[in-house]
């Protein structure tokens, strides 16, 4: 059991990864990521589309990654 929540915690990982590196770019250009981007204070749009879905699939790969990491430490334990 203990093999297959670390398979399982792994391919997780992996595709948090993948997730997050397919998420858009937010940022659009050097100086409002040195400046602090207060330019897009009142700019600031909910996400739509393929970047809601993006935030969604990396929030429910982040809470089963917390899932399977307390449930390898209590079969571990155990």
């Amino acid at each position: 059991m203990e093999n297959l929540i670390l398979n399982l915690l792994l391919i997780d990982s992996i595709l948090i990864v993948i997730a997050v590196m397919m998420q858009p770019s937010k940022q659009q250009d050097a100086l409002s990521a040195l400046s602090g981007g207060s330019g897009d204070l009142f700019g600031k749009q909910k996400a739509r589309g393929f970047e809601a879905f993006m935030q969604k699939v990396t929030v429910v790969l982040g809470a089963l990654f917390f899932v399977f990491a307390l449930a390898l430490v209590y079969l571990s334990s155990h």
